[in-house]
This record gives C-alpha cells, structure tokens and sequence, in this order.
C-alpha cells in the first residue's frame, strides 16, 4: 500500500469522524424540541431522529457537497494534509463548543477549517498576500450570506406558522391543541432530521470527495459530474456517520436548544421544527451549505417572541450569536495551526 493511499484512508477516516460528530453535536437540533415537550423520551427521540438522518441520503441529491467539494476552495491547493488540518480544526472546534453546551454549526466549522489550512499552505507557498487567493467567491458569498439569512427565515417561519396556529385553533382548549400537536410534532421532528441529514452530510461528502480527487483517484469530469463509481459509497458512509453520532446525542446542547432559549410546548415545538425544516429542505436542494443549528434556534427564537420578547431569554440567545459568529475564524486558526504542525513531519504537507 502506497503512501498516497494511507493518507486518503487517514482523511476519510478523519472525514466520518467529524461525520459523527457533527451528528453527535446536531442531535440537538432535530431532538431538542421533541425532548423538552415530552413528546418521547430521549433514547427513543434520538433513534428517531438518527433514522431520518439516514434516508435522507436517497432524497436530496448532492448538490451542497459539490458546492463544498469544488465551489468552496481552489482545489489546486488542496492536499490530503490540508484536508485532514481542515477536520481537526473543525472537530476540536465541535468538542469544545459541546463542552461548553453551546449549539454552534458544525457545518461553519467545516468550511472554517477547510479555508483556514488552505490559507495557511498558500501563505507558505505564494506569499501571505495571496492566502486569500484560495477562497472562491462564489461559494463563500452564498455561504456567509445564509450565516444571517437562514436564522432570520427560521424565525419568520416560526413566528408566522404559530400565528397561524393560533388563529386556526382558537376555538380548542389547550388540551385539545396539546394532544393534536404531540402527534404532529413526531411529523415536524422527522423533517428537521430529514433536512439534517439532507445538509450536514453532504458537507463531509464533499470533501471526502474533494480527498478522492487530489488523491487522482477521481477524473475533473467525475469531481464535477456524479463522482463515477465513487458516488453511492461516499453518500452512503457520511449518511451512516452522521446518523451513529445522531444516535448517541449531545445532551449539553439539547438541554440549551430545548429549554434555556425558551419554554416551548408541543405546539411550539412543532412550529419551530416545520419552519427549520422547510428552510432546511429549500437550501439543500438549492446547493446552500447552511447550519441546522442557526437555523432551528432562529425558529425557537421566533416561536417564542408569539408570546412577548420577555419569553426569549436574550442572554443565552446572544452568547449563542457570539459562538456563531467565532466559529468559522477559530476553526480556521486551530486547523492552519494542525497544518503547520503536520507541515513540520512531513515538507510535502
């Protein structure tokens, strides 16, 4: 076995553990509600949860992992090195955020890292003032675009869906609104999940792909085509990944998600799923990396902000904006500091 293989199989490797643990550290999203209004119980909610993670995989194509995989980075940059800089960043970036039950995106963490090691092989290469070179415009501006709209639609949809549930359901008692909502929010949850997976997988497909590319393993018609032979196992190993993590869940960050931001009841729950979800289900076939994450807590903000701004606690919500706005430059450090450091063991890094 070459050199050039044990390196690929070390970044796919590097690539599903990060997998995991984005489905580990997201768990909250697509959980947290359905927790915390007693709909199921965790154990319960998290297999149901990490099953529609799954399936997610023969729905909603590839297009966001070919925005991640090609339209991110100039991939005449990449090695096999700055991509597993670009995991570790992301992956320290995850357990330090889970330690400290704050829901950032895993997803913002990815890229932060993918862009930070790349940026710090450039700066090597050609110079400090063509770092920046690496970064594809196209790709980022959609990207950074969606940090503040994706939340702000969340929100909107939140708020509206529980104005319209009010008005559709003032004439029932509050028991009545609470046992029709119980079960549709087992609905609304499936398609947080759904949307999850659609999202957050395909982040790790694309640079798994990306890997296999650099590794010459795939052909340029391939990379921006269907991935040839490559294509099922990619998608059926990151789907895999991420709902194992989904499975074994991020109780910190469900404890934040699901009750600290607000109180929330079924009701509640079930409008903030649905308007995640519809987010969640536009951008992924759109080609949008966006974050579960800012999305689902914009829709718990806006359900929330129906009954009075007061019922928001705004202390938690903005340390969680803070987080937001830190990951993708500290991902972006920690992963150019591992790719330094790797550069140092190997000069061909």
């Amino acid at each position: 076995m070459n050199i050039t293989l044990i390196v690929l199989l070390l970044t796919v490797l590097a690539a599903l553990v990060f997998d995991f643990l984005n489905g580990f550290h997201d768990a909250a999203n697509s959980i947290a509600t359905v927790v915390s209004t007693r709909v199921l119980p965790p154990k319960l909610a998290v297999l149901w949860a990490a099953f529609f993670n799954f399936v997610a995989a023969f729905f909603f194509g590839t297009a966001v992992a070919h925005t991640i995989g090609k339209g991110m980075i100039d991939l005449s940059i990449v090695t096999q090195w700055v991509v597993i800089g670009g995991l570790g960043g992301a992956i320290i970036w995850d357990l330090l955020t889970w330690w400290w039950g704050l829901p950032t995106s895993s997803s913002h963490a990815l890229i932060g890292g993918y862009a930070g090691a790349a940026m710090a092989r450039a700066a090597l290469l050609r110079g400090w003032h063509h770092s920046t070179g690496v970064i594809i415009p196209g790709g980022w501006t959609k990207t950074l675009l969606f940090i503040v709209l994706s939340p702000v639609i969340g929100l909107v949809i939140g708020y509206g869906m529980m104005v319209l549930v009010y008005w559709l359901f003032q004439h029932r008692t509050p028991r009545q609104v609470d046992k029709t909502f119980r079960i549709l929010q087992l609905l609304s949850a499936a398609g947080v999940s759904l949307g999850h997976g659609a999202n957050d997988a395909q982040k790790t497909m694309g640079i798994v792909a990306g890997a296999v590319y650099t590794a010459g393993l795939m052909s340029t018609a391939q990379m921006k085509g269907d991935w040839g032979p490559y294509k099922w196992p990619i998608i059926l190993a990151a789907h895999v990944s991420i709902a194992l993590g989904t499975y074994f869940g991020g109780w910190r960050i469900v404890h934040t998600m699901g009750s600290k931001i607000t109180k929330l009841k079924p009701v509640g729950g079930f409008c903030a799923e649905t308007g995640s979800a519809i987010t969640l289900f536009g951008t992924a076939l759109a080609g949008i990396p966006v974050s579960t994450t800012h999305t689902i807590t914009g829709a718990i903000v806006g359900v929330g902000a129906v009954h009075h701004l007061s019922a928001v606690r705004w202390g938690v919500a903005r340390r969680i904006v803070w987080a937001w706005i830190l990951t993708i430059p500290a991902s972006g450090i920690i992963a150019a500091t591992i790719w330094m450091l790797l550069r140092m063991f190997n000069p061909h890094a």
